[in-house]
């Protein structure tokens, strides 16, 4: 499976960036996707995922604010951001793994990642 990341960028609190995360190497609709962060000093974190059942989960800091999508006709995942806040700054990555999303392990494959970087 290959992961493409593009979208990142800098902007200021209260704005908004569209992440997009081109999929290829496997049946689509066959895999769990999600998108991690990683700031600076900190662990590597989901934000959020779907999966083959359709069920979109987000970390509670995103909730209402960022909105996790397929485009079937496209093979890409995408991840609206709006609302941003410093806090958001981190290389964002696109992750996913064959059948149904993990729960107790890794994730088996991740894109490079893309910087989004929000200042106050």
């Amino acid at each position: 499976v290959q992961l493409v990341e593009s979208g990142g960028g800098s902007v200021q609190a209260g704005g908004s960036l569209r992440l997009s995360c081109a999929v290829s190497g496997y049946v689509f609709s066959s895999l769990c996707l999600a998108w991690f962060r990683q700031a600076p000093g900190k662990e590597r974190e989901g934000v959020a995922s779907t999966g083959m059942t359709g069920l979109t989960k987000y970390v509670e800091a995103v909730k209402g604010r960022f909105t996790i999508s397929l485009d079937h006709a496209k093979n890409t995942l995408d991840l609206q951001m709006n609302d941003l806040k410093p806090e958001d700054t981190a290389i964002y990555y696109c992750a996913a793994d064959r059948g149904f999303c993990p729960t107790n392990r890794d994730f088996e494959y991740y894109g490079r990642g893309t910087q989004v970087t929000v200042s106050s």
